[in-house]
C-alpha cells in the first residue's frame, strides 16, 4: 500500500488503516524502531509477557531446582574486589 505523509504540527506522520491496526493488535501505544532504513512499528509488549506460563512449564519438568554450589569464574578471582 502507498501512503503520503501528513503535516502533524513540526512533525509528519501517516494514517494507518484500521484493519492493519486490528491486525497487529494496535492499542494506544506501540513501539517504533529504525532498522536499515526500515521503520518498523508494533504492539508495546506487556513486561513479563508469557513469564508465568514459563515458569509453570520449568516447574512442570522438574528444572526448577537451585544449584548446589555457587560457580565462580575467573572474573571473581581476578577482578572482583571485596571492599
Amino acid at each position: 500500500m502507498k501512503t503520503t505523509l501528513i503535516s502533524i504540527g513540526n512533525s509528519r506522520g501517516i494514517r494507518i488503516p484500521k484493519p492493519f491496526i486490528e491486525e497487529c493488535g494496535l492499542e494506544n501505544g506501540v513501539e517504533i524502531v529504525v532498522q536499515n532504513k526500515t521503520i518498523q512499528i508494533h504492539a508495546t509488549r506487556k513486561i513479563r509477557e508469557g513469564w508465568e506460563n514459563s515458569f509453570k512449564s520449568i516447574s512442570k519438568h522438574s528444572d526448577d531446582t537451585l544449584l548446589d554450589q555457587f560457580q565462580s569464574t575467573q572474573w571473581d578471582h581476578e577482578e572482583w574486589e571485596w571492599k
